[in-house]
């Protein structure tokens, strides 16, 4: 009897992954899959590694590799209990785009002062 209504009121663990980027509005795709404008929030079934995809006009198109990790009350054997309070897992990436054409000004100063001491000697 207690099985029963245990597993009656079992919840389900709901799992979101956000996605947000400097600039905001960037196009995302997800595993090839394209979800939307960030900052966007989409559900996840599998914990891993997702390839991530962002796109906007006048920035570099930005490609990465993002893992989901499983918290420690979802795994194996401790998720059956957590699943009778229905917790949420929510991931958060954030992604900061380059401008087309933007320069690294500390890389282009080092430059120039190597090139300024090899021509003073």
């Amino acid at each position: 009897m207690i099985v029963t209504i245990c597993l009656g009121v079992v919840g389900c663990t709901e799992r979101l992954i956000t996605i947000t980027s400097q600039p905001a509005g960037a196009l995302v795709h997800l595993n090839d899959e394209e979800i939307g404008r960030t900052p966007v929030t989409v559900p996840f079934t599998f914990y891993g590694t997702y390839d991530v995809r962002l796109e906007a006009e006048g920035y570099r198109p930005l490609w990465s590799e993002r893992k989901a990790n499983a918290p420690l009350w979802d795994q194996p054997g401790i998720d059956l209990f957590a699943e009778l309070r229905s917790p949420t897992s929510h991931i958060k990436w954030h992604f900061e785009m380059e401008l087309e054409g933007e320069v690294d000004e500390t890389a282009l100063i080092e430059r120039a002062n190597e090139l300024g001491s090899r021509m003073s000697r």
